[in-house]
């Protein structure tokens, strides 16, 4: 089996250094659904070493932190699960109380049609994230 991640971004390709990069996924439903995915092809957290998990879940809270400045959502879900595609990854996922399926997880079964709502500028995203992470 090929890994999708190795093989490509993986989503629209926001933001990158040599160990993560942040792409946001085309999510129906859901704008703003990023995922901050490892650059190195591991399975599990306790792969990385304490500086890489780190830098993850740095680049992870920058993204949350973003999201919630640009688009305001009722909720941020925070998600490594892995089972479908096991390298390493996160789901940043904005909710609105009027999403598909709040307030049950984004993989259940809907509850309602799904709002027209805009995402974020991926340009306004990438500089948002440069302004974080690089002060931290």
């Amino acid at each position: 089996m090929t890994c999708p991640f190795c093989a490509g971004a993986g989503g629209e390709l926001v933001w990158q250094d040599a160990w993560a990069r942040v792409v946001l996924a085309q999510e129906a439903g859901y704008p703003g659904f990023c995922r901050v995915i490892w650059q190195a092809h591991v399975k599990e957290m306790s792969d990385l070493a304490a500086d890489e998990r780190r830098h993850l879940m740095d680049v992870v809270f920058a993204v949350e932190t973003v999201l919630r400045r640009l688009i305001k959502p009722a909720k941020i879900n925070l998600a490594s699960l892995g089972n479908q595609v096991p390298h390493l990854h996160w789901h940043v996922i904005p909710r609105f109380l009027d999403d598909p399926h709040y307030p049950m997880a984004v993989w259940a079964p809907p509850l309602r049609p799904a709002p027209v709502r805009l995402p974020p500028a991926p340009r306004a995203l990438r500089q948002a994230l440069e302004d974080i992470l690089q002060s931290s």
